[in-house]
């Protein structure tokens, strides 16, 4: 079991767009369950692989209860989204000890190269949706709280950095 540190927010990786996986190789897949460890030590319900340092579009997503139902997923894109809407508070540990209220479709369909290296197109709703949308962000160098409106974002981000500083 590896878990690996997640970078601190602003770190200029988490706002960079990461790079496109050519292939799916044990490489990959070792950077995968690596993933799955520090996103179960968290917990979380999913995580980019540049939260913690590697610029390629590769993301985790467990909302099961369970847990143990990871699915795999490297250059993920969302072909359909919802028009109804959900919100979820979200969090990051980039950002450790604030969170924010976000809305996002409630429902979405996403492809993906999946650990066989197999091109997936799935559907996913509610959480599931709202983790994926929040993993694809992040491989796309933003962050939840960009969903915010320029106030909110400043004071979370104010919130946060008092955190870290009496922490």
């Amino acid at each position: 079991m590896t878990v690996r540190p997640c970078l601190p927010w602003p770190h200029p990786a988490l706002k960079a767009p990461a790079a496109t996986v050519a292939a799916i190789t044990d490489e990959i897949r070792a950077i995968w369950t690596d993933m799955i460890d520090t996103m179960d030590a968290m917990p979380g319900y999913g995580l980019a692989a540049v939260q913690i340092g590697i610029p390629l579009r590769l993301a985790v997503v467990d909302c099961s209860d369970e847990r143990g139902q990871a699915i795999r997923m490297a250059n993920p894109e969302i072909l359909h989204a919802s028009v109804q809407p959900r919100t979820h508070e979200e969090a990051s540990p980039n950002l450790p000890g604030v969170s924010a209220v976000i809305e996002r479709p409630r429902a979405v369909t996403v492809r993906f190269l999946n650990e066989k290296g197999e091109v997936e197109d799935r559907d996913f709703v509610h959480l599931w949706a709202t983790s994926v949308q929040h993993q694809i962000d992040h491989l796309a160098g933003k962050m939840y709280f960009d969903h915010l409106s320029p106030l909110k974002r400043k004071m979370l981000i104010a919130k946060a950095e008092k955190l870290r500083r009496r922490g």
